[in-house]
């Protein structure tokens, strides 16, 4: 287990590291789970808790201004979102057309008051 302590004594490239390892070592425990072959599961959760020491004290130095190595992982959603950024604006006139609804019959539409569909 890494103490808070220690991780705040590490410098910026220090703290990069310890973090890519852990990472990579949590990658390989997910694995071994999947497949079977982890004996403690508990492992995972040290893991995990261990990265989000790390992140949390390169949160605070980000915070205090600090020159900060490491970089937040890009999230799906912010990834898709930048791709949609660089593609523009999608107009009315770009909208598919709406399909009829699946279920919707000529008898229906009578009943609905409508006239020929």
């Amino acid at each position: 287990m890494i103490r808070a302590a220690e991780l705040a004594e590490l410098d910026s490239e220090q703290l990069a590291a310890r973090l890519s390892s852990e990472r990579r070592e949590l990658y390989e425990l997910r694995f071994k789970l999947a497949v079977g072959q982890l004996e403690n599961n508990r492992q995972v959760r040290r893991v995990r808790k261990n990265i989000a020491r790390i992140l949390t004290v390169v949160q605070q130095r980000r915070l205090n201004g600090d020159d900060v190595l490491v970089q937040p992982r890009e999230t799906p959603e912010a990834v898709e979102a930048e791709a949609q950024a660089g593609e523009g604006q999608a107009g009315e006139d770009d909208a598919p057309e709406a399909a009829e609804p699946a279920g919707r019959t000529r008898a229906r539409a009578r009943r609905a008051g409508q006239e020929d569909v």
